[in-house]
């Protein structure tokens, strides 16, 4: 993997040399956008349509616009004379519970190992936060940008999650749509408990895949091997009447998925007795 950024971990008086490393990649298939006529790649031109000519990025220059029209230009040394310490560390401000930390806030995942010399420091801080159980709240300045982010042991390692202001974060106020009123019996709410407990499950990250991007792997290397593939027919659109009727067929569906998933898991159907309960299970072959 490539390193995205160099600096320090800022943890009081210590000061912890990190390398910065993205955590993630996204897989999904892209495309080029063709002349239908000739199959060639469209071009994108930089083009200024006041002086009717193409342009090249040493002639480009950037702008925010205060009124519409009109333009303040911002130059790289206007970036660098910020009022703000723009200093190579992650400057960490508290420490949190990593429950308190809503998702909504998440933006980026990004690996920060130990830089030369920094490995028992790196140690020091890592082991210190497994024990504590807890996570760091810090910022940190990337690319002339200063991101509010979150510090936590990962897999051995410490991953860094940029994160959203506050500011940022848009308000649900503003949906029209939630203002309603209904009323929700016990009973839907009894069985829409049981439909969750009936689904529940240990995240395994691994069992997940992306369907959709596998099927259309296949439709691609079909089309380049010259094979033609299949398509199932899409379910018939049902319309739900009954709610409860519903939530009662969801329930059977999933029991029916679990039984089937440890048939297939364990195919010579063993069982076991738990001590001190008289319900038997079956035993997973792992």
């Amino acid at each position: 993997m490539r390193t995205m950024w160099k600096g320090a971990i800022s943890f009081g008086l210590v000061n912890v040399p990190v390398k910065m490393y993205s955590a993630t990649e996204n897989k999904d298939i892209k495309f080029n956008y063709l002349h239908e006529k000739c199959k060639t790649p469209v071009k994108y031109e930089r083009y200024c349509p006041a002086c009717d000519t193409d342009i090249g990025m040493e002639e480009i220059v950037r702008g925010y616009e205060y009124e519409k029209g009109r333009y303040v230009i911002m130059k790289d040394e206007d970036f660098e004379n910020i009022p703000v310490a723009a200093t190579k560390a992650v400057e960490i401000i508290d420490f949190v519970n990593l429950e308190e930390i809503d998702p909504i806030y998440y933006d980026k995942s990004y690996y920060l190992v130990p830089n030369d010399g920094g490995q028992k420091a790196y140690a020091l801080l890592k082991k210190a936060m497994e024990d504590s159980k807890r996570v760091a709240i810090a910022k940190v300045v990337i690319r002339s940008k200063e991101s509010l982010c979150a510090l936590r042991a990962y897999d051995n390692c410490l991953v860094m999650e940029t994160m959203y202001y506050p500011d940022e974060v848009r308000s649900t106020k503003y949906l029209a749509e939630l203002d309603y009123n209904v009323n929700l019996h016990e009973n839907e709410i009894k069985m829409a408990v049981n439909l969750i407990g009936s689904l529940e499950a240990d995240f395994e990250p691994e069992k997940y895949t992306n369907e959709y991007r596998e099927a259309l792997s296949e439709l691609i290397q079909a089309k380049i091997t010259g094979e033609e593939i299949a398509v199932p027919e899409a379910p018939a659109a049902t319309k739900v009447v009954d709610l409860m009727e519903a939530l009662k067929a969801s329930i059977q569906v999933a029991k029916e998925k679990k039984e089937n998933l440890l048939k297939s898991s364990n195919p010579k159907g063993r069982v076991a007795c738990e001590p001190g309960n008289n319900q038997t299970h079956v035993v997973h072959n792992l």
